[in-house]
């Protein structure tokens, strides 16, 4: 596919819409998927990964603390949201990401960043649980198979970078944070979160 191909300019506006991504990364993408904006999106999401692959291991000491309130003062949450830089946590992408992921926490109620933040003891004890659930008379490494994909599944639940974003259950948080990475031009990542409900 040749660069020359003639792109629309609306078209490139609603890819920009749709992806939040730079106008000449959109006219690229389009380009390079001769105008089929879901293939651009795919294009889009790939390259951003790599980016954000390529910026994971710069050091974050910039970000912000950002909070949230809900439900008449009920629920509350309190995100270490980092990045590289001052002036990319000043951005308004920044601090809507930031906004974003409180109300996600909110709603959510994850109780770790991902799989590390969960601690053995909780691990063994969901481990129990899943293996009295599985049907007696079952050989052991089938039982093992069974309470390995229902830990996978209390990840996703549990763990807020696997989990699906409310706003967009397409997406899911790790994918949000490597595409804000991707646009920001940082390391963008969650250091950790507090959540705190009234009777919960």
């Amino acid at each position: 596919m040749t660069q020359t191909m003639k792109i629309d300019a609306k078209t490139v506006m609603k890819l920009r819409a749709e992806t939040g991504a730079g106008m000449m990364d959109c006219k690229k993408a389009l380009a390079e998927n001769e105008g089929d904006i879901e293939k651009a999106k795919a294009w889009l999401r790939k390259r951003g990964q790599k980016i954000a692959e390529k910026k994971a291991d710069r050091a974050t000491n910039a970000g912000q603390i950002a909070a949230y309130i809900h439900a008449g003062g009920r629920i509350g949450v309190l995100l270490d949201l980092r990045c590289e830089t001052d002036f990319v946590a000043r951005t308004d992408d920044f601090q809507q990401l930031a906004r974003d992921l409180c109300m996600h926490i909110a709603a959510s109620k994850p109780v770790a960043v991902d799989r590390e933040g969960i601690d053995e003891q909780t691990l063994e004890k969901e481990k129990e649980i899943f293996r009295a659930q599985v049907p007696a008379g079952k050989p052991p490494e089938v039982v093992e198979k069974i309470v390995q994909g229902k830990l996978n599944a209390f990840f996703k639940e549990r763990c807020l970078l696997e989990q699906e974003f409310v706003k967009d259950p397409k997406v899911t948080i790790r994918d949000l944070l490597t595409n804000a990475s991707a646009k920001l031009g940082e390391n963008v990542r969650v250091e950790r979160f507090t959540r705190y409900e009234i009777g919960g």
